[in-house]
């Protein structure tokens, strides 16, 4: 499916800047060490996306939540900005040179963004499971995609 989520007109402040971009790289890398983790209350991953305008590999770690079909959920909420966050669009420009660091190991997959009623059902199991993300959609106008990754093989 497609990658299509405009830019809202309305959201609170994305986290950005030199600080998050250390607190990032940390908890790449200790997520990395252990094999797995908690990032603010989630279950993490790495995630690897290829720049889309620099072609260089990316890391940021994200949280996950399980889909019924054994792969993964991620939401691309930026906390509730305006905006999505950069690694979406590295997603939706190489949707198929992705890579996750999880337990342990790292595993190709390819990033498929939810809509409709596919969409819905995993965004109710997300918000069951992380209220936090209900409250991040209600400060932006923009829909907060839901990106499933599932394993290549």
């Amino acid at each position: 499916m497609s990658f299509n989520t405009p830019a809202g007109t309305r959201g609170t402040r994305q986290p950005s800047g030199r600080v998050m971009r250390w607190m990032n790289g940390l908890m790449a890398r200790r997520i990395g060490r252990r094999g797995g983790g908690k990032f603010m209350g989630f279950d993490a991953l790495v995630l690897r996306t290829i720049g889309r305008k620099s072609g260089v590999e990316r890391t940021t770690p994200v949280g996950w939540f399980p889909a019924a079909d054994g792969s993964r959920l991620i939401v691309a909420s930026a906390a509730g900005a305006p905006r999505n966050p950069a690694w979406y669009y590295n997603l939706a420009a190489n949707p198929d040179q992705v890579r996750i660091d999880v337990n342990g190991e790292t595993i190709e997959v390819r990033a498929e963004q939810l809509h409709g009623a596919e969409r819905a059902e995993a965004w109710q199991q997300i918000i069951t499971a992380a209220p936090r993300f209900a409250e991040y959609q209600t400060k932006t106008d923009r829909e907060l995609p839901v990106i499933r990754l599932v394993p290549r093989h």
